[in-house]
């Protein structure tokens, strides 16, 4: 099974920075983008379409050199017309090898996920090969535990934990994440640092954590890519990322690489038990194709003709069609049944 990478960027998801993570992401993808932008985080948002689209803005033209295609999941809310368990509103998480999901309310993300349709097809597109990034909310939400931003900085409460997605459960690790880990928007007089909440409120709610839990703490305009094939992490970006247990930093600046096991005991989940409901990765694996990926007319014509060439073994005429084939953008692979056309 072919595992995707997953990025996570401290902020700066339409930066320099964050373009260059998108990039390098790109490159290792087999055929061009095809992107789904998650709305979810900010769905309570009245303009979360547009906090979404200036995102898909941004990855059209700095991926337009790979041919992106784009589009808005408006999962905004369960049990509403842009509920993340309709299938239709869900659909091109189907078909899209690089799932975004970024800036909103960490807490929010959770509730409207958790348990739904379209956090299970993520996962499962995800193992399948689809890159996944996260930024900003979205990086607390997926964590095994989330710090209430919103509702210690804005509203007031009392520094609490919130269980979050835990998407690397199935994986057998622990961990959570902090993006905005050296903000200093606060200035001298306000800590702002440790996604706004400051360092002494931090610690409380380090301290409500388990032993076992890691932290990924993400500096702005700073990225990390996961990569499953050579069990490696990339720091990118303008500054630092640090790994912390029982709030005990380890920090490791843009350009180095350490192994995914500093994170802790990975392991990739099993196709069949990767604790994905039965039905939605049958959803995923048998998804029918999208009409534009399906051959035209003048395609399967010439397949056929050149089928008939080369019955007849007449391999120049054979060679002459699969160059007008590759021309309208198909490629034909030949097998003992006769064959079958795959989108360059």
């Amino acid at each position: 099974m072919t595992i995707g990478q997953i990025a996570f960027l401290g902020s700066g998801e339409t930066s320099l920075a964050g373009g260059r993570i998108f990039e390098a992401l790109a490159k290792k993808l087999q055929e061009p983008p095809r992107i789904a932008l998650m709305e979810t985080p900010a769905g309570f948002e009245l303009n979360s379409a547009q906090v979404v689209g200036k995102v898909g803005d941004f990855m059209a033209t700095r991926l337009q050199n790979y041919k992106p295609m784009v589009n808005v999941v408006p999962a905004r809310k369960k049990d509403s017309v842009f509920s993340p368990d309709d299938p239709e509103i869900i659909k091109p998480l189907l078909y899209a090898n690089m799932i975004f999901m970024g800036p909103g309310s960490p807490t929010y993300a959770i509730r409207q996920l958790k348990d739904s349709l379209a956090w299970d097809v993520i996962r499962a597109r995800h193992r399948l090969g689809a890159t996944l990034i996260f930024a900003s909310a979205a990086t607390i939400s997926i964590g095994a535990h989330a710090l209430p931003v919103y509702e210690i900085y804005k509203v007031g409460l009392d520094v609490h934990a919130e269980d979050g997605l835990n998407y690397f459960k199935d994986f057998g690790i622990h961990l959570s994440f902090t993006p905005h880990w050296n903000n200093a928007e606060g200035g001298a007089d306000l800590d702002t640092s440790r996604c706004f909440v400051g360092m002494d409120r931090y610690n409380e709610w380090c301290d409500l954590l388990p032993v076992e839990n890691t932290t990924l703490g993400l500096d702005e305009h700073t990225g990390i890519i996961m990569d499953f094939a050579t069990g490696t992490c990339e720091v990118s970006g303008v500054s630092s990322v640090s790994i912390v247990r029982e709030c005990d930093p380890e920090i490791y600046p843009s350009g180095s690489k350490f192994e995914l096991k500093e994170l802790g005991d990975f392991k990739i989940p099993d196709q069949i038990e990767n604790g994905i409901p039965p039905h939605v990765w049958d959803m995923v694996v048998n998804a029918p194709p999208l009409e534009d990926d399906k051959p035209p007319a003048e395609v399967h014509s010439l397949a056929e003709k050149r089928l008939t060439a080369r019955a007849e073994k007449n391999w120049a005429e054979s060679d002459k069609l699969r160059d007008e084939i590759a021309a309208l953008g198909w490629t034909v692979q030949d097998s003992k049944d006769g064959y079958t056309l795959v989108k360059s």
